[in-house]
């Protein structure tokens, strides 16, 4: 396991300032989201951006995952839309190229995943057509991951189409549990959305997690905490990984932390780091 941090969880400071910042702290992992501000994937400077952040990515020795949540840089009204459930078609499109160029960046960047989800459902459309058009969403965007040798992680969202772990579970059985499509686990949406015992579920999808993310929650409520600011029992999950074998990043999600992000940073590996040692 490495310690791991997000670009969404930055502040107003240069994006690769903090990449070395992060190092000197220990950090071994960065879960980059492109966004209007960073590997935005539809500017001209893209290429060259993506040059930069590999010699950068290889001097700190850093691994890195690709996250595809950026809030408004798909449309500028609506946060994370337009999703694979959009109802007008070139919707559902125009998500399905972002992520077909977020698997072609993590590529070019040697990331050990693309994160993705399903969009929030803002239809009247009914279930089995909204499963419907994310397994036709998916599967396209699968597709391309597997001839760019790319692995997804998907990831359950309070909120959204796919919420729960117990649900990713229908969308890979309806899949047919391709071997490109893992899980991402954000520990806190166990807790906001009573999975429990959590340490139970982590274990139940173990061989199938590709990413974590972590940050701190109390049940039923979607805010993203400080580690050790909320109800979550880190201990028994840091011993669930372990017992996998999970050799991928721990990322820190911490985006209203932002604004003290290098104190954020600091204290979060401190706590990652004193958990690995409880359980090794």
């Amino acid at each position: 396991m490495k310690a791991g941090y997000s670009t969404n969880s930055f502040g107003d400071v240069d994006p690769l300032d903090a990449l070395s910042l992060l190092c000197e702290q220990g950090y071994a992992s960065l879960a980059i989201t492109p966004d209007r501000n960073m590997l935005n994937p539809f500017e001209k400077t893209f290429a060259s951006e993506v040059r930069v952040w590999q010699h950068a990515l290889a001097k700190a020795q850093m691994r890195c995952v690709v996250e595809t949540g950026a809030r408004h840089l798909l449309d500028s009204k609506r946060k994370h839309h337009p999703t694979l459930l959009s109802d007008a078609q070139d919707d559902c499109n125009r998500r399905i190229e972002f992520l077909r160029r977020a698997i072609e960046l993590a590529g070019e960047l040697n990331a050990d995943c693309v994160s993705l989800w399903s969009g929030a459902v803002c239809s009247d459309a009914d279930e089995e057509m909204l499963w419907q058009k994310l397994t036709d969403g998916v599967g396209e965007v699968l597709d391309h991951a597997s001839r760019c040798g790319v692995v997804l992680g998907f990831e359950p969202e309070p909120g959204m189409f796919i919420d729960t772990v117990a649900r990713a579970e229908e969308l890979f059985e309806r899949l047919g549990r391709p071997k490109s499509l893992g899980l991402t686990v954000d520990i806190g949406h166990l807790e906001c959305l009573g999975e429990r015992p959590l340490a139970a579920t982590v274990r139940d999808v173990a061989d199938r997690i590709v990413n974590v993310h972590l940050d701190d929650m109390i049940v039923c409520r979607h805010e993203h905490l400080p580690l050790g600011k909320g109800d979550i029992d880190y201990v028994p999950i840091f011993r669930e990984l372990l017992a996998a074998r999970y050799q991928g990043g721990l990322h820190v999600e911490l985006p209203r932390q932002s604004h003290r992000w290098y104190e954020t940073a600091k204290e979060s590996y401190e706590f990652i780091h004193r958990m690995i040692g409880l359980v090794s």
